[in-house]
This record gives C-alpha cells, structure tokens and sequence, in this order.
C-alpha cells in the first residue's frame, strides 16, 4: 500500500487585502441606488501551488473520495485547471454560475461540492435543499455579493415599494430572498423588457454596469444599485485602444459587467459560455478577452490554434487590483478540496425559510425561459457580432 504524500494544507504564502466598491444607500427619492460610493476592504488567502508529486497524489485521493462519497464536483471556469480537469474527468461539469447548480440539482449524487464563490454554492443549495452542498472555500467571497449587504438592500427596497425587485446571480441568498426576480445576463434583457412593456418600474441589483447594460437596452426605468466586480471593473479603455492597434486583426470578446467605454469597443458581448462559444465559432485565430483569465484554459480547449490575450487592467504607471483574476476564485484548489471531503466541514447552509423565497424569485426566471422555449442549454441568445462602437448583445448566464 502506498504511503499518501504529506500535504500541509494551511501553506499560505500571505493574506491578500482586496478593494471594493461599497454602495451606500441613498434618501428615497433618489435616481440611483448607492449612488454615494466608497472603497471597502475584504481579504483572500494565497496559497502555495502543491508541486508535481502532490498534485499526483491530491487528484487520485480526490478521486477515490468523490466516488466513496457519491459526490460529483462542479466547477466554474474561472477556478484553477487543475479543478476544471478533474470536474470533467469524474463526471463533473464546469460551467457558469446557473448551470452549475442546475447540473447538482439533475445528478443522482446526494453531495454537491461545488469550486467556485459562496453565491455559487447557496445557489446550488436553494435549488438542492435535500441535498450535501460543500466548498473547498467559504471565505471566497465576490465583490458583487459583499457590496449589496441584505440589510441595506432591504432597507432601499422598502424605501421604493412602487418597483419591482430584479436581482442578479451574483448574490447573496438574502438578496434574492427579497427579490422579486433573480436573472441571469440573456434572461435579464428579456425579463427587463417584458417588465417595461407592463409599465413596471424596477430596482436592480447589484451590478451598475451590467444594470446600465441592460437599461441602454430596452429603456426601462430602472434605479440602479451601484456595485461592480472588482476584475471586470478593471478593465482600461485607452490601453485596450492601443492593444487593439497592435493586433488589427483580433476579435474583442467582453463580459458585459465591464464598463460601459470596454462595452462600446467589443466585437462580440457575452456571458462566460457565450464568450467560449465566440471562440470556436469565429473565423478569427486571435482574441482579446475581457473577463477573468481562469476562462483561457477552456477557451484553449475549446479553440485549439487560436490566441487568446488578456485585456489591459493596469494603466500607464500603475498597477492592476485584480489583474484579471478573481482572488477568491483562486481560493480554490486540490488540496482544500481533499481537506473538505475527508473531514466534511464547509458544508453551506441557507436558512430554510430564506432559500424558500429566494428560491421563488429563482423560480420565476426558471417559468420565464419556459414559456419562452428555452430550456436547459438553450438559455443563450444567439451570438451577435458587432462592429467597435455599437452595442449589441448576446449574453447569456455569468
């Protein structure tokens, strides 16, 4: 019998400090939610990589243990390879957000362990609630989620009682506890405009600029509440400018939670699957993505012979925050996995009351897609390409 290689699962290399928009709530009245801004902080670990001879060993243990335990993994793609491998090599899926937790929801396995931020697995346990839902991570956090606190959401919410609440994924399961409608990108143009044509004015929560996205395009009347996501926020246009002279031939994919200026300059707007589909499906062989950098391993997979270069997140003398990577995404990795399925902590709980309502506004976007024909893996409005300086869309969930 083989001796397992030591692993000293708490080898931090430090503790990372990270900056993010903190909406503040605002007077009734007001044309936008949190429009007063300020800079919060919040903290990731930084682990040491394993090196070759424990990355060996940690993915045949947790191989053994996923299979011992009747448990199936679920990845996002912008978690370490590593992760997204052994996702698709036991029976896992990487995917974005949504999808992840309807794969949990449709697999036999009664424990979901899901690789991503902690919005990711309370989604996967609202939708799961008979079932084991654990992470390697409860600290990973997202910018989005810690920057629309439940209790002053709530309180704005109360303030506008005439509207109706629209919240994206990316958020906590209080959050869309008081929602009215949870919306992924593609569902959200289309629930948006449904809601204007019916005369409803709307909060939306918790992204400006993929809410600003969204009301550009359909003109509804929408208080937006003012947080963003720290990697795509980053994003700098005059850099992004003179990237593009230097490969007049690449197509730029962006994520529509970048800013409005990264937006206005993109060939093709998208949802991380749409922007992987983009890849294979143009005749282009270069790209500049906007989005976190964890996408490039299944854009290479996915699109074997094509480039893929990382959009500008620092400008000219400085330095970048997130520099194209999420910090908590990076939380993530084998040997924490192996930890949580050996000792079974990390389990994420949701107050049963809580995921009931957040539940319903999931619900309600799940009956939407319905009616409209888009069942599952038929949720993205087709790709549309677009010439720099337009705005068109094909996004699909995040």
């Amino acid at each position: 019998m083989n001796t397992p290689v030591p692993i000293n699962i708490e080898r931090m290399e430090h503790i990372k400090r990270i900056e993010f928009d903190r909406p503040r709530v605002n007077i009734p009245g007001s044309t936008i939610a949190g429009s007063t801004l300020s800079v919060d902080h919040a903290w990731a670990k930084v682990f040491t990589e394993p090196n070759p001879a424990e990355r060996i060993e940690l993915k045949a243990r947790i191989k053994r243990l996923l299979k011992e335990q009747n448990a199936v993994l679920v990845a996002h793609y912008y978690v370490h390879p590593d992760l997204q491998d052994l996702a698709e090599e036991t029976g896992g899926c990487v995917s974005d957000s949504l999808e992840m937790a309807r794969f949990g929801s449709n697999h036999p396995a009664q424990t979901v362990v899901v690789c991503g931020v902690r919005f990711m697995g309370e989604t996967a346990k609202i939708l799961n609630p008979e079932k084991r839902v654990l992470m390697p991570e409860l600290e990973a956090e997202c910018s989005l989620d810690l920057g629309c606190p439940p209790d002053e959401f709530a309180a704005f919410c109360d303030a506008h009682p005439d509207r109706i609440v629209v919240v994206y994924a990316n958020t906590s399961a209080a959050v869309k506890a008081r929602a009215d409608w949870m919306v992924t990108s593609s569902i959200g143009l289309k629930i948006v405009a449904h809601l204007h044509a019916q005369g409803k004015k709307i909060i939306w929560a918790p992204d400006r600029h993929l809410g600003g996205y969204i009301q550009t395009q359909t003109g509804a009347d929408m208080l937006l509440w003012q947080g963003s996501c720290l990697v795509h926020d980053e994003f700098k246009t005059a850099e992004l400018i003179e990237l593009r002279k230097q490969h007049p031939n690449a197509k730029l994919l962006v994520h529509p939670e970048a800013p409005a200026s990264i937006v206005a300059l993109a060939d093709v707007v998208g949802s991380t699957t749409q922007i992987i589909k983009a890849a294979q499906t143009l005749d282009a062989t270069e790209f500049i993505v906007a989005t976190d950098k964890g996408i490039f391993h299944k854009m290479k997979s996915a699109a074997p012979g094509k480039n893929f270069i990382e959009a500008p997140t620092a400008g000219n003398s400085a330095t970048c925050k997130s520099c194209a990577q999420c910090p908590w995404m990076a939380m993530n990795g084998l040997a924490n996995l192996a930890l949580v399925l050996e000792n079974g902590k990390n389990e994420i709980q949701v107050d049963p009351l809580v995921g009931l309502r957040a539940k319903q506004s999931i619900q309600r976007m799940l009956d939407f897609a319905q009616g409209l024909n888009l069942t599952q893996g038929q949720t993205q409005i087709p790709i549309i390409t677009q010439a720099p300086g337009t705005s068109e869309h094909g996004i699909g969930p995040a």
